[in-house]
């Protein structure tokens, strides 16, 4: 991923999405070339020279202060997540180190365990930024089962959504959650972009899924805080649950994620409904073993 026209190509394409009418200017339709706005009338917004922005929109990103960027951020009316991706971007293109970093292995801590544990009625999992999840508790790992089932450790989110058939059946919109996924993934690049592991990742989906490739090439950018997401479980049927993104400041990169539903709702008959199921299945199991199922902290992620 390199700096300079990963900038350059977020620019064009955030200026591309505003027209003129959006940016308070005179549309003059028929003098148009383009459906969103030109690079001068960005400069004019933003209140830098045109020659100045044609600089930055070639990937030149050298030495720009934060000043332009949030002048830039306002005239290309960014939301939080592309403000920040743009600031990141710009870090980035001001680096000169280039050489792929490697991330520690991913370490659930005893306590974090713990915690989702005792989160009994509570589906919840330990997710990294690259989308792998790490650990899980008992009705988080019965919930997400679809995404659990493959034969890859850590199982990832991502990998999921776009080279598994079962997500389309899983995620009942799945559109929706497709785009979110690379949105993520975007983000995390223009904050990390010399981060092997996401490399690997992105590359990996660009060449097995013409999906994610044409969602990748939009430069949109998600923060995954908190949200609706509405499944498809193979065995209680459909379910629309909130859920909400805790991170954790002391591992960085780390993230609860917890879902929920409305009391007397469906959904959370539902839940009740796979929580008998996978005790049920759980005693079964341990009919046949001396040792009983627990919750999940994949090999090689936790102490």
């Amino acid at each position: 991923m390199d700096a300079r026209t990963e900038f350059r190509d977020f620019l064009t394409s955030r200026r591309a999405k505003i027209t003129p009418e959006q940016a308070g200017l005179p549309a003059n339709a028929g003098n148009r070339r383009v459906t969103g706005l030109r690079r001068e009338e960005v400069a004019l917004l933003a209140g830098v020279s045109a020659d100045y922005y044609i600089k930055l929109e070639r990937g030149n990103a050298r030495g720009v202060s934060d000043a332009v960027l949030e002048s830039l951020s306002r005239a290309l009316q960014l939301d939080e997540a592309e403000r920040a991706h743009l600031f990141d971007l710009a870090r980035a293109a001001n680096t000169s180190a280039r050489t792929p970093t490697r991330t520690p292995k991913p370490h659930v801590r005893p306590s974090i365990q713990r915690i989702l544990d005792s989160m009994s009625t509570t589906p919840a999992y330990v997710r990294n930024r690259h989308l792998d999840i790490l650990a899980t508790n008992q009705l988080g790992k019965a919930l997400i089962s679809p995404i659990l089932a493959g034969p890859r450790r850590p199982p990832n989110a991502a990998r999921f959504m776009f080279l598994d058939p079962a997500a389309a059946d899983f995620y009942l919109d799945w559109e929706r959650m497709a785009a979110g996924t690379v949105a993520i993934l975007r983000a995390e690049a223009g904050r990390d972009p010399h981060n092997k592991a996401l490399t690997d990742l992105v590359g990996e989906l660009s060449t097995q899924s013409d999906l994610f490739r044409t969602r990748w090439a939009s430069h949109n950018v998600l923060q995954h805080r908190g949200g609706v997401k509405h499944l498809h479980h193979p065995v209680v049927g459909e379910l629309t649950l909130e859920y909400e993104a805790l991170e954790l400041p002391a591992d960085t990169g780390l993230t609860i994620m917890a879902y929920s539903a409305e009391p007397a709702t469906p959904a959370r008959d539902a839940l009740n409904l796979l929580a008998s199921w996978d005790a049920t299945a759980i005693h079964n199991n341990n009919s046949d073993s001396e040792t009983p199922p627990t919750s999940t902290p994949w090999p090689g992620t936790s102490a």
